[in-house]
């Protein structure tokens, strides 16, 4: 796979996951859910935590979550880049690049949304408020949308993203991270003498 390839993986995800929270936050009010099936709905919830609603306490909290989120994600990218230059497995280039494209989601939300939307608590939110939006850059809340019968988490195609790839890498285990079988050889003029 080569890094183009992994460029175009991540920017699809990224791409599907923006229109479906931009589309949710302008067309749903805070808590608003619609059946799609009997086992599916869509219900609207915000989290100011990390995938699946889980968050860091205190004042500081959601600012530690978010200069942490960036920090990890120079990481990733850094070990995608490297594996593409390495020519690393396929499996683990498509689960860096989906683990990529979740947390760089995420991240969107986090550091953009609450300047560019207003509140969604009791209305439907606008997108670029004359009045800025609800909240400050860093602080923004993450959107999530599935929801499941039989799984209690609410998330989004982030979150989905991330949890794919992982599960990826530790299915494909051993295809994603091939030990490198070591062959020794020896030289008859070096070996070591036998006593009989």
């Amino acid at each position: 796979m080569s890094l183009k390839k992994a460029v175009f993986l991540i920017i699809l995800i990224l791409l599907i996951d923006q229109i479906s929270k931009i589309y949710i936050k302008t067309n749903f009010v805070l808590g608003e859910e619609v059946d799609v099936l009997s086992w599916f709905k869509i219900h609207f919830v915000e989290n100011k935590g990390m995938a699946w609603g889980v968050q860091i306490p205190g004042a500081y909290g959601k600012l530690i979550l978010t200069i942490f989120r960036l920090f990890a994600i120079v990481g990733i990218g850094y070990w995608l880049w490297d594996s593409v230059r390495k020519h690393a497995p396929r499996v683990l280039l498509i689960s860096i690049a989906l683990i990529f494209a979740g947390a760089f989601g995420n991240i969107i939300d986090s550091v953009f949304y609450g300047l560019i939307f207003e509140d969604s608590y009791g209305q439907v939110s606008g997108i670029f408020p004359e009045g800025g939006g609800y909240g400050k850059l860093f602080h923004g809340k993450v959107v999530d949308m599935f929801s499941f019968s039989f799984f209690n988490p609410v998330f989004n195609v982030a979150d989905s993203s991330i949890s794919v790839g992982v599960a990826l890498l530790l299915v494909f285990n051993k295809k994603a991270f091939p030990k490198k079988e070591k062959e020794k050889e020896i030289d008859p003029t070096n070996a070591p003498e036998t006593q009989s």
